[in-house]
């Protein structure tokens, strides 16, 4: 659990880390917008060149991305099953009465390198941007919908809340079940349903010492007189220069190539 990746952040100074953060934000929805355009593996070459680009350029270890990658496992399988034996197509095998076809297999395959893709540029985004510049792009993204009402400052400061606690959380429970073990508890042996049962002694003191973080985080914040409404004021203030602006163009150019020719 220690070794999750998503939510953490490696200090480099790199191209991409000194990136406005509203234009890593905006670059990120994009890709994953338009990746959803492509219908062949043929369309997916320039998403993975750039991605290695990237990878690059941001110094991000393979190791931080195969860890990111790594908690979808489970789901990418099963949901690479149900593709394989409910397309329709012609038959590759049959077991137990359930067929398997060909079609299914490329629709599995296609599904697969898609959601990796999009867990990559996720990971790269987060990666290279510090949750304070998430927390301030984002609002400063979302700042013309506070003349609707809409809490922009509140949002972001949730979402900034939410990235720091992702691997807090699983460095706290790695630590819990590490003590329980040395105590004698038993989290591997035994079939699913008795390994679920034996997690129970773990999320307990889990969720308990979460609420207590939680209440100590209003407590600091109150302390440094956060209000709910109120603008807050920023040690470094973001600003878009003429490099940003070119990547943010060069960018929507892509997608934009990407999404005629699929689309049209």
């Amino acid at each position: 659990m220690s070794n999750i990746a998503i939510g953490q952040y490696l200090p480099y100074d790199t191209f991409i880390h000194r990136l406005d953060p509203r234009v890593k934000l905006i670059a990120s929805l994009l890709f994953i917008i338009t990746i959803f355009f492509v219908e062949n593996f043929v369309g997916y070459i320039p998403f993975v060149i750039l991605l290695i680009a990237m990878v690059s350029i941001g110094k991000i270890p393979v190791k931080s991305l195969i860890k990111s990658v790594k908690p979808l496992i489970w789901i990418l399988l099963i949901t690479g099953l149900i593709n394989l034996f409910t397309t329709s197509g012609r038959t590759l095998f049959t077991i137990f009465s359930l067929t398997a076809t060909y079609e299914g297999l490329y629709k599995t395959i296609f599904m697969f390198v898609r959601i990796i893709m999009i867990v990559v540029s996720t990971s790269v985004l987060t990666f290279t941007t510090s949750p304070m510049e998430l927390t301030d792009g984002l609002e400063k993204l979302l700042g013309p919908l506070k003349k609707f009402g809409f809490p922009a400052g509140e949002l972001a400061m949730m979402v900034s809340i939410s990235l720091r606690f992702i691997p807090t959380l699983f460095e706290e429970a790695q630590r819990i079940k590490m003590a329980q073990m040395a105590r004698g508890a038993d989290f591997e042996s035994g079939n699913i349903i008795n390994r679920a049962k034996n997690m129970i002694p773990l999320l307990v003191p889990l969720f308990i010492n979460s609420f207590k973080r939680s209440d100590d985080l209003a407590t600091a914040m109150e302390a440094r007189l956060y209000r709910i409404g109120r603008e807050r004021t920023r040690l470094n203030e973001i600003k878009m220069t003429k490099t940003d602006s070119l990547v943010l163009i060069l960018f929507i150019l892509f997608c934009s190539i990407v999404i005629i020719k699929f689309f049209i």
